[in-house]
């Protein structure tokens, strides 16, 4: 009898020990099959571009496809909810923005179908959009950010800003701008065309001032029909040293950086979550990715690690909920 429990537990224990080991083998070979990547806005924007850039290079590094599949609509629920529905297991991912990935959560969490705080999860950021605040130079003499504020008060409700839609960050930025900057009166400029839009209304005279990523206004800058009197982001850019930071200025907690961010349901496990997020960095440190990304104006932020990106999505959904809490706009 104590011979066989002995082999009993020999068998027993040799299970155990492949069954380790295939688990372990298992995701040392993650992918083994194609990786889905939805994307919350139609081809051709900034973060399908970001996104078909780091999948190619996730692919070359992986061995497997990584196929981007666009599912716009609903301020990113259409794609948060097509990411969280599917199987956990590291092969349906998505790539977001600051719009459906803090934003939406806070100001919509009810048409969620999910409880985004316990089912989402970032695998890492990706890349910041640096951020001007500009002004129009077409009949319009404002040079800096204390002339901005002091035109709105000599000026109640004749300061016209632009945005891309109600409830957008950039309708935020400026309602929170004005708040802080002494309840100024100011009016929103709606115009659905994107930053095109909005650049275009600041050409004509429409609107005076907005703001807007640096990639999308370095055209007008140069041709002096734009010019910034701020920059959203940490230090000042350097093609741009004379253009002080907001938090030079006096307004640190205004303004956004529109940062692109991978992501995956909550429940995936972490060895999985662990090669993704060396998988992504890896991308992005790629002499063809880190050409093809800084050409477009990104730069390039990893998170340090997943902890590190939880921590970072956590103080983002912290600051939306302090902005929306300060301006209340109605979403359409």
């Amino acid at each position: 009898m104590k011979r066989t429990g002995w082999i009993i537990a020999a068998l027993s224990c040799f299970a155990l020990g492949a069954a380790a080991s295939s688990g372990s083998w298992a995701q040392d070979k993650f992918p083994v099959k194609p990786v889905k990547i939805v994307v919350p806005y139609g081809p051709g924007g900034a973060t399908d571009i970001v996104t078909r850039i780091v999948a190619e290079q996730m692919r070359q590094s992986l061995g497997q496809s990584f196929v981007v599949e666009n599912k716009p609509g609903a301020f990113g629920i259409v794609a948060i909810q097509e990411m969280t529905n599917a199987r956990p297991d590291g092969y349906t991912l998505m790539v977001g923005n600051v719009s459906t990935n803090a934003i939406t959560p806070v100001i919509v969490p009810k048409r969620l179908k999910v409880n985004y705080a316990r089912d989402v999860v970032p695998v890492t950021n990706l890349i910041d959009i640096p951020a001007f605040l500009v002004v129009a130079t077409n009949n319009f003499a404002v040079k800096d950010v204390p002339g901005l504020i002091a035109y709105a008060k000599k000026n109640p409700g004749k300061l016209r800003y632009g945005t891309v839609g109600a409830a957008s960050y950039p309708h935020y930025d400026m309602a929170f701008f004005a708040k802080r900057a002494g309840n100024l009166d100011v009016v929103p400029i709606h115009n659905k065309q994107g930053a095109s839009g909005i650049i275009n209304d600041m050409v004509t005279g429409d609107v005076q001032v907005a703001f807007l990523n640096v990639a999308s206004t370095a055209a007008q800058i140069r041709a002096g029909k734009l010019r910034p009197i701020a920059v959203v982001s940490p230090t000042r850019l350097p093609d741009h040293p004379d253009v002080p930071t907001m938090k030079e200025v006096g307004f640190g907690d205004v303004g956004t950086i529109a940062w692109n961010a991978m992501f995956a349901p909550a429940a995936t496990p972490r060895p999985v979550l662990e090669a993704l997020h060396r998988a992504a960095v890896a991308a992005l440190e790629t002499g063809a990715g880190k050409t093809a990304l800084t050409k477009q104006g990104f730069i390039i932020a990893p998170s340090k690690s997943l902890d590190d990106a939880r921590t970072w999505l956590a103080n983002e959904i912290k600051a939306w909920k302090t902005i929306t809490s300060a301006v209340k706009i109605e979403t359409e």
